[in-house]
């Protein structure tokens, strides 16, 4: 589709005026399953089961719009938050599009400005009323729960949101939104939740899809902070069986009384590499992150392992260190003191 529109379109503004008409002129209203979260599917995925069924809720609209905006190089996102109507504030959350045009964002309702729900059925009527508007117009029925996203230097608050009595500009906060939306494109998921999360809670929790937004956001952070400490664990891990295996290989040469002979520094190497590695590997298990109760079980079984080999390899290193300390036949002596 999005090859289509490029053969056939050559500015910013026709392509997305094509996305926008083939969006909303393409894909009908899933009224049964306008509840439905989807968290079990990937983006591609959904988008794949939208474009084969020609049905979705708004998220769908809003990840068509978007992939196909993006893929023709117009910069665009998908921005959630709730909306509101004759006054009355929904019920449910909603997600709608937003694209940068000529240096200026625009606001698109793909879901809205596809038609409408009549006696529990989609009828379908295209809308340019929320087509590329601008976001001061946008913001009196579409609310983001990240103010970031209302593309506006002194944003409105959700209470301002849901009564409609605005404070001046002047009693509100500056906030420079370009800067904002540059920063996160910097940061990692972890570090862009939090900072939102910061956002909405600044802007008041007037309603349970705010708060709900906000649980969401705490329990995907915590996923990403175990993902990232299930990663240096596995690494840990790696590391670890690296250590003992050398350790091992150096006890047996110990146990052959370093025959075949060797030099003193490769002795010592043999015993310091194995230590530098589970001395690192002592030092990252101290600092892993977000983990569940049975991965922190594993690690409490993983620490006293590697203390106790650590342990043993601290034994042998000074061993290594007075053996290289001493003459040969001194050296031979060494062997029969204790037994390793």
């Amino acid at each position: 589709i999005a090859n289509y529109i490029q053969s056939k379109f050559t500015t910013p503004d026709d392509r997305i005026r094509a996305v926008f008409y083939w969006t909303t002129t393409n894909i009908s209203y899933d009224v049964a399953n306008k509840i439905s979260l989807q968290q079990d599917q990937v983006l591609e995925d959904r988008i794949s089961k939208t474009l084969k069924s020609r049905k979705g809720v708004c998220k769908n609209y809003a990840e068509v719009f978007s992939d196909l905006a993006n893929k023709l190089g117009v910069e665009t996102v998908i921005i959630r938050g709730y909306t509101k109507q004759y006054g009355e504030v929904g019920r449910i959350s909603h997600a709608w599009c937003a694209s940068k045009i000529s240096g200026n964002w625009y606001l698109f309702d793909p879901t809205w400005a596809a038609g409408y729900i009549d006696g529990g059925q989609f009828k379908k009527r295209l809308r340019d009323t929320y087509y590329k508007v601008q976001p001061q117009e946008m913001i009196s029925s579409h609310m983001p729960y990240d103010y970031v996203w209302q593309f506006l230097n002194y944003p409105i608050t959700n209470t301002e949101f849901t009564t409609g009595k605005l404070l001046p500009s002047k009693a509100r906060k500056y906030v420079d939104f370009e800067q904002e939306i540059a920063k996160a494109a910097m940061q990692d998921e972890e570090q862009q939740l939090t900072a939102s999360s910061k956002r909405i809670r600044e802007n008041g929790i007037t309603n349970n899809m705010i708060a709900e937004v906000l649980s969401y956001n705490d329990r995907r952070i915590n996923y990403v902070q175990e993902e990232r400490s299930l990663e240096q664990l596995n690494l840990i891990l790696k590391k670890y069986n690296e250590g003992v295996a050398e350790l091992n290989q150096f006890i047996a040469f110990k146990n052959r009384q370093f025959k075949p002979l060797k030099n003193d520094n490769v002795i010592k190497n043999m015993i310091l590499s194995p230590y530098d590695k589970l001395l690192w590997c002592q030092k990252l298990l101290g600092n892993l992150g977000q983990l569940s109760d049975a991965n922190r079980q594993s690690v409490n079984g993983l620490q006293q392992s590697l203390n106790a080999a650590l342990q043993m390899t601290i034994e042998h290193k000074n061993f290594v260190y007075q053996y290289v300390s001493k003459s040969p036949t001194s050296r031979e002596k060494m062997f029969y003191k204790r037994v390793y």
